[in-house]
């Protein structure tokens, strides 16, 4: 790993921050942005099958991203030689964190495809409700648990 890294130090941090951009970025202008456009949408089943819609494209940037991130973070845990250090903590703290958030993201993802099937079979009060605590839980708790993460990450690349 220490090899890998030291050949490709550049290409592997910059796959990491770029995954962390898209996930934590995509939740914020996904919460932010694409969520109060679509309260604009009058028409009940318009509104739910747009913000399904709008959640299969996230998770379809978001998974790679994911599956990314983890990758790399692995390899620079071992090939920085973490473990042992005043560091770990942090590096421990932040693995912490990004698997909370994939907990949280699969409870989206769970609830969006239960959603889903709630929509398409015309059972319109159900999918809304199935993903009404995703925008007001789920995606804020991980917003706040990204930039956590990212500050953390920033701090460890400051030492």
């Amino acid at each position: 790993m220490s090899e890998l890294f030291n050949n490709f130090s550049s290409s592997i941090v910059f796959l990491h921050v770029i995954s962390a951009v898209i996930w934590v970025g995509g939740m914020i202008a996904i919460r932010f942005a694409v969520h109060y456009s679509i309260q604009e949408i009058e028409e009940p089943k318009i509104k739910l099958g747009r913000t399904l819609e709008n959640l299969r494209r996230f998770f379809n940037m978001v998974i790679p991203a994911i599956l990314v991130l983890l990758i790399t973070a692995i390899i620079m845990i071992i090939a920085l030689g973490f473990k042992g250090t005043e560091l770990y903590t942090i590096v421990i703290v932040k693995e912490i964190i990004w698997t909370v958030m994939t907990i949280i993201f699969i409870t989206i993802y769970m609830k969006r495809n239960k959603a889903q099937k709630a929509f398409n079979s015309g059972d319109f009060a159900n999918a809304k409700n199935d993903l009404l605590p995703i925008a007001t839980y789920y995606i804020p708790a991980n917003i706040i648990l990204g930039i956590v993460a990212i500050f953390l990450g920033i701090t460890l690349r400051g030492f």
